[in-house]
């Protein structure tokens, strides 16, 4: 939940600035200039002392990044600015992941003041990142909830409510490529298989015969070809195959050390 002054802020701020960067805009103001609007959207906008919590000590000759917000001796957030009028391209922010993992800073916001993408550095080699969000500052409407989300995970209240972690995880979760892969998971599957057997009166449809629709005339190709859709079906394989685990353990840790090994056909127990 917003609190009520992160959305009054909000609402204040955000019709003024969309004046500012149309304003900008029109002028193609250059990257330090831009660097200053952004300033002043950190402070007006997202609550941070301009002053004292955002900085541009990382602003090396323009070989890391222009700002960071800085809070207790920890950065929050690198920020990599660009000219108002440029397009964001993945070289932009290519010097600002190399040195939030190499600093052990994860999160990375890439901005022309009117387009904002906020990343999470998430390690590895090659170096591995979520784009988190994006919008587009001009388009963002105070009174929309979906709205004031986004901007909160970048409110200084968001980091103290950690607001950015859980936007993160949701986003990681509630996508299509998850909900493909939960689709042809096996519990799924088994439940279609049954609601199918109480609307038919009974008509009988193999798990397989389920699967095989659902992958070609259901769900579309990209949802589950592809290095995200991989991702989500082994997060999910993952997560069955844990609770498995964990059904197993407690039925053998039961008084008297009963288990409850699923049995096959004709009463064996599996072995």
């Amino acid at each position: 939940m917003i609190p009520k002054r992160v959305g009054d802020r909000l609402a204040r701020s955000i019709g003024k600035f969309q004046q500012v960067l149309k304003l900008a805009k029109d002028r193609d103001v250059n990257e330090s200039d831009t660097v200053s609007i952004i300033r002043d959207m950190l402070a007006e906008v997202f609550g941070y002392d301009k002053h004292l919590e955002v900085t541009s000590e990382f602003a090396i000759r323009g070989t890391y990044c222009d700002l960071a917000i800085k809070l207790d001796n920890k950065v929050e957030f690198l920020i990599e600015v660009k000219a108002i009028g440029s397009g964001l391209k993945e070289f932009h922010l290519r010097q600002a992941i190399d040195y939030g993992a190499r600093e052990g800073v994860p999160w990375v916001i890439l901005t022309s003041g009117l387009v904002w993408q906020v990343y999470k550095i998430r390690g590895g080699m090659p170096i591995a990142y979520d784009l988190v969000c994006e919008f587009t500052f001009a388009e963002l409407d105070p009174k929309n909830e979906e709205h004031q989300e986004r901007l909160f995970i970048l409110c200084k209240e968001g980091l103290v409510k950690d607001a950015r972690e859980e936007f993160h995880e949701k986003i990681l979760t509630f996508n299509r490529f998850i909900l493909g892969a939960l689709m042809l998971g096996d519990e799924v599957v088994g439940v279609i298989r049954r609601e199918l057997r109480k609307l038919s009166a009974g008509v009988l449809v193999t798990p397989e015969e389920i699967t095989q629709l659902l992958s070609n005339e259901v769900l579309k190709r990209d949802v589950l070809d592809g290095e995200e859709a991989a991702k989500a079906q082994s997060r999910v394989r993952r997560f069955y195959e844990k609770a498995t685990r964990r059904t197993r353990e407690s039925s053998t840790d039961k008084p008297g050390g009963e288990s409850e090994e699923p049995t096959e056909p004709g009463g064996q127990q599996s072995v």
